[in-house]
């Protein structure tokens, strides 16, 4: 390298060590990223809301396809009532999720 051209001091145009170190702020961090993209969005329902169908969908058919071998094992229909029942509010939950995820 020649005289003429100098390199800078070092810190000079670099940020000091400590302060890359140091996280950002979460309330910083929320505010900046309060807004999402419309496709984000609806990526992010439409995934929620599919899942739930699914879940729904595929409980219901299973069970009633097993609803005698598991009413047998169990020895009464309260837990098939019961299966069908949290595959119900499980797949509810996703919906929701989903639809949380389209408004906010």
């Amino acid at each position: 390298m020649t005289s003429s051209q100098e390199k800078p001091p070092p810190n000079a145009l670099s940020p000091r060590l400590i302060s890359l170190q140091q996280p950002e702020k979460l309330s910083k961090v929320l505010e900046e990223d309060k807004d999402d993209c419309l496709a984000c969005r609806l990526t992010g329902a439409a995934a929620f809301i599919g899942l739930g169908g699914y879940i729904y969908y595929s409980g219901k058919t299973q069970i009633a396809a097993r609803s005698k071998e598991i009413a047998r094992k169990s020895g009464s229909l309260g837990s098939v009532r019961a299966r069908m029942m949290g595959s119900g509010l499980l797949s509810l939950s996703f919906v929701g999720m989903g639809l949380y995820r389209l408004v906010n």
